[in-house]
């Protein structure tokens, strides 16, 4: 009788196995990490490996040579799944990976150059030291948080200062190579998105409560490090509406007489006196005084303060939306 080959012991939590032949290691050839992929073939014997189904999840494909190889799983709308798949180092130029779900996968300095990711999946994926040069991103989806960032925000909420600043530190470079990928390709939405997060990640290694992250986290709330105009026109009407409320308790001067709230006045007085404010608020940020109204005590304080701030917001609005526009 014929003895029956042993399969593939890879197995995960999730259900999914391996039913290849074993390697003498246990494992099958794509999944055993000691048998690194640079024969000739390898990169042909891997694309028929993926067209007739085999399990590409959790492949060890590290220091692969794999240049121009074709992983674009055709007439479907799915791509092949490589979750938990190990390309550290692989070499990849030129390579098709569109749709490719490379989820909880290791791209850590694997050579990306003139690739095709188009729409590929990367969320927790290590892209750490990618070459990312000539490389098409457009649709990439890295989810919310990148595995670098998710590890360092754990590691700071367990008050590991170190290994989170660590963690920071290759976040940042991670964002800052797919910001330049980006602004190469032309997706300047999705550069400005990896800048912002750059700049996050750079401020989370700054010591806590300095004046330069505080600064920083300023510009963030205020314009999102210049990503965010709507943030400018949201302040702006925060600003206007709570001076407005000071100018309504404090007082404003018209044709001589102090109109100011009083609970002596009727509902339809204190409403048109809020009008009012609301309207000096709007003139005063804006800096066009008009000189119908006049500040009275304190309120001369607010408006002074408001019209340095609304000329100030007024100049970074006009900043940030030429900078998105020229984008």
């Amino acid at each position: 009788m014929n003895q029956e080959k042993p399969t593939c012991c890879y197995h995960e939590d999730e259900g999914f196995s391996c039913h290849e032949v074993a390697e003498p290691s246990g494992l099958c050839y794509w999944h055993d990490p000691r048998i690194i992929k640079n024969k000739p073939d390898d990169k042909v014997r891997l694309e028929a490996f993926a067209r007739t189904g085999g399990m590409l999840r959790g492949i060890s494909l590290k220091r692969a040579n794999l240049s121009g190889i074709d992983l674009v799983k055709h007439h479907s709308k799915t791509g092949f799944d490589m979750t938990h798949a190990e390309l550290y180092r692989a070499n990849l130029q030129g390579a098709h990976m569109f749709n490719l779900n490379l989820e909880h996968a290791s791209l850590m300095k694997a050579d990306l150059r003139d690739a095709n990711v188009h729409c590929a999946n990367l969320t927790n994926t290590n892209l750490l030291g990618v070459k990312w040069k000539g490389t098409k991103i457009e649709n990439i989806y890295t989810g919310k948080q990148i595995k670098q960032e998710r590890m360092a925000r754990e590691a700071d909420k367990l008050g590991e200062v170190e290994i989170a600043l660590d963690y920071y530190e290759q976040s940042e470079e991670i964002y800052r190579d797919l910001r330049k990928a980006a602004d190469r390709e032309g997706l300047f939405a999705m550069a400005g998105h990896f800048m912002r997060k750059e700049l996050i990640m750079r401020r989370h290694q700054m010591p806590k409560w300095s004046s330069t992250r505080i600064i920083s986290k300023s510009i963030d709330l205020f314009c999102g490090y210049g990503e965010a105009p709507l943030r400018v026109i949201g302040f702006s009407m925060v600003l206007i509406f709570f001076c407005a409320l000071c100018y309504f308790f404090t007082g404003l001067s018209y044709s001589n007489q102090i109109h100011q709230f009083n609970f002596s006045n009727n509902f339809e007085q204190n409403i048109n006196l809020l009008l009012n404010c609301i309207y000096y608020s709007v003139v005063t940020f804006t800096t066009l005084g008009y000189g119908d109204f006049i500040p009275i005590g304190y309120s001369k304080a607010v408006a002074a303060i408001e019209a340095f701030t609304g000329s100030f917001t007024i100049a970074l609005f006009v900043v940030v939306f030429v900078k998105k526009m020229n984008r």
